[in-house]
């Protein structure tokens, strides 16, 4: 039975699923590597330690939710304090970060190695999904592993989908981002299009939004492109992160994917023009 829960990593993402947990009765110890961050989450209750190996002493289950490959295997496999070293034979691991599939190969190669448990499971959803435990879980690794934990997972979602073998929940979570960023590029620039001839954005995307060929996240994006409103929840910065993993990715399968490399750029130009801390929609700032 799960009791003890850790949580490497309490962003955004992650304070908002370990407060989600304890307000389920979960034991919750944690890690950050700005304890500061972490201050809220101190006090409802949670269990703050300075080390990775130091949190998920006693856990049952640790869910990881960090930035990119290399924040990754530095709070799961650093050789004096990563979190790998010091969990429980019994206990089972979550990687929840959206990650390069060969930084999760590496991963699951390591927990195999020493017999813990691995499971990939991305997120779909952001910070208002997360808050009411409204995210939907994208899992890659055993589907026996997966009943063991579902529970918990419910606790947090709206939806837990079981793609395969390890990694291809990964898989999965790159390729919808990578085709929702396209969309958001293309919308960007026709709304951007439209102004020019002289259709005012928030015209055209109340029309773009009563449109079957608009769905909902689509609408809401386009929402705040007419609002001007881009303050972060995808920032731009980590949409041209999870782009370039999958064109990582892409390339050593050897698949042709030109319009998700010609939307790549697009999201590169945005960070070149000093909108990396700006909300995916902020790419729109370019056209509009």
């Amino acid at each position: 039975m799960i009791k003890n829960i850790c949580i490497l990593g309490t962003g955004a993402m992650g304070s908002r699923v370990a407060t989600n947990l304890m307000s389920e009765g979960f034991n919750i110890s944690i890690y950050n590597r700005t304890k500061n961050n972490a201050t809220e989450l101190l006090k409802r209750g949670a269990h703050y330690y300075p080390t990775p190996a130091q949190a998920v002493t006693d856990a049952d289950l640790v869910i990881s939710m960090l930035t990119d490959d290399n924040a990754a295997k530095s709070v799961w496999l650093d050789s004096l304090n990563g979190a790998l070293l010091a969990m429980k034979k019994n206990a089972i691991a979550i990687e929840s970060s959206t990650l390069s599939i060969n930084c999760i190969s590496q991963l699951n190669s390591a927990f195999t190695k020493r017999n813990i448990s691995f499971l990939d499971a991305p997120v779909l959803g952001s910070r208002p999904q997360a808050e009411s435990a409204s995210l939907i879980f994208l899992v890659g690794g055993s589907e026996k592993v997966l009943s063991k934990v579902s529970p918990v997972l419910t606790k947090l979602s709206s939806a837990i989908h079981y793609i395969g073998k390890s990694g291809s929940g990964t898989t999965m979570k790159l390729a919808v981002n990578a085709y929702f960023g396209a969309q958001v590029t293309a919308l960007s620039e026709v709304i951007g299009m439209l102004q020019k001839a002289g259709i005012n954005k928030q015209r055209s995307v109340k029309l773009f939004n009563q449109l079957p060929t608009t769905s909902p996240a689509l609408q809401s994006i386009g929402q705040l492109i007419a609002n001007q409103n881009f303050s972060p929840f995808f920032p731009i910065e980590l949409v041209e992160k999870d782009f370039s993993y999958m064109l990582k990715f892409a390339e050593q399968i050897n698949a042709k994917v030109p319009t998700i490399i010609a939307s790549h750029l697009r999201y590169k130009r945005a960070i070149d023009n000093g909108f990396a801390k700006d909300n995916i929609a902020g790419v729109a700032q370019m056209y509009i």
